[in-house]
C-alpha cells in the first residue's frame, strides 16, 4: 500500500499521537483552546495533583502541542495546534484510501447485483 504521507512519518508525528492518546491530555488541549491557563487553572477540573498536571503538560510540550512562557510568577500554557497539522494530513491519506476502497466496493456490489439472476440486466 503506497499512500504518500502515511509511508513517510514525521519525526514529531509519534510524539503528537502519543500525546493525543491520553484522554486527560486531550481534555487539557480542549481547555487551552479557550485561552492560556496556569497549572492551577488547568488542574481545577481534574481530580489530580498539580505535579500530575505538570507531567501531562511536559508530554504536550515535547510534542509541540503546548508552549509555556514565564509571566511574572506563573508559567501559562498555550495551545499550539500547528503540530496537529501533520497528524491530520497523515490521517487524511487513510481517509482517502478508505473512501476509494468503499467506492470500489460500491462498483463491485452494483456489478454483482446487475449480474445476479432476477437482477436488472439491461
Amino acid at each position: 500500500m503506497n499512500i504518500g504521507i502515511a509511508t513517510q512519518p514525521s519525526t514529531n508525528l509519534d510524539a503528537v499521537f502519543a500525546a493525543l492518546a491520553d484522554p486527560t491530555r486531550r481534555a487539557i488541549l480542549a481547555q487551552l483552546s479557550a485561552g492560556e491557563a496556569s497549572v492551577n487553572e488547568i488542574a481545577s477540573p481534574f481530580e489530580m495533583s498539580q505535579p500530575a498536571v505538570s507531567k501531562h503538560l511536559k508530554v504536550l510540550e515535547r510534542a509541540g502541542l503546548v508552549t509555556r512562557a514565564v509571566d511574572q510568577q506563573r508559567r501559562p500554557a498555550r495551545l499550539n495546534a500547528a503540530p496537529m497539522k501533520d497528524a491530520v494530513a497523515w490521517l487524511e491519506e487513510f481517509r482517502e484510501f478508505w473512501a476509494g476502497s468503499f467506492d470500489n466496493l460500491d462498483v463491485l456490489l452494483a456489478d454483482l447485483q446487475r449480474d445476479k439472476p432476477g437482477g436488472s440486466n439491461e
